[in-house]
């Protein structure tokens, strides 16, 4: 059976056959296969003056030239394509990440008041508690036995007692909001399930017409 000059095949063997050339990029002389090298040119490498190149299909896989829709366009000869991927933060699918706000300040706080009875240091004017303030008795005049009483039933003028408040309240004053990161930064394999053949180029063979 004869092949055409420069056709690609696979084969299962793990050597060459005869007429046949492995397809690794290797360099040939044009004086010994101007044949070949009128159909391959220096598509695949090579000066054009001395030497041109076989194809290299080691760890790739062969895919038709042209543009198919929706896809890009693939010249002959064009290597595309890489094993992995570094993802960009562009790349990346819409996600969010959790937020944890770590205050600053704050604690617990304390106060310190100091109560001010209002009285009159004086003999009273009025037999009634209710509405008025405490007072002395006049000079030379006996206390009561009995001054301060255990139940209330009133209450006294709305400014008899003054309390001034001091100190400081515990509260937020600042913080930081930290969003924590993730991932391993590993690159994503592009590599799809595969069985590893032997490319082979025809390099005596019948010479292909053009239609």
């Amino acid at each position: 059976m004869e092949f055409i000059l420069g056709g690609i095949i696979m084969f299962g063997g793990n050597f060459a056959p005869k007429s046949w050339a492995s397809c690794e990029g290797q360099l040939l002389a044009i004086s010994q296969n101007q044949a070949l090298f009128a159909i391959l040119g220096t598509t695949w490498g090579g000066d054009g003056r001395t030497t041109f190149a076989l194809p290299d299909l080691r760890s790739r896989a062969p895919v038709g030239i042209g543009r198919g829709p929706g896809l890009s366009q693939i010249n002959l000869g064009r290597m595309v394509g890489t094993e992995t991927t570094q993802m960009t933060i562009a790349q990346m699918p819409a996600h969010t990440h959790t937020a944890q706000f770590s205050p600053s300040g704050g604690g617990t706080g304390s106060l310190t008041a100091t109560a001010t009875v209002n009285a009159s240091n004086g003999k009273g004017d009025e037999n009634d508690a209710g509405g008025n303030y405490w007072a002395t008795a006049a000079a030379g005049v006996a206390k009561a036995a009995s001054s301060f009483s255990s139940t209330t039933d009133t209450t006294m003028a709305a400014d008899a007692v003054t309390v001034a408040l001091s100190g400081s309240t515990g509260g937020i004053t600042g913080g930081t909001v930290g969003v924590g990161s993730t991932g391993g930064s590993q690159k994503l394999n592009n590599i799809q399930p595969s069985l590893g053949m032997r490319y082979l180029i025809c390099t005596q063979g019948t010479f292909p017409s053009r239609s």
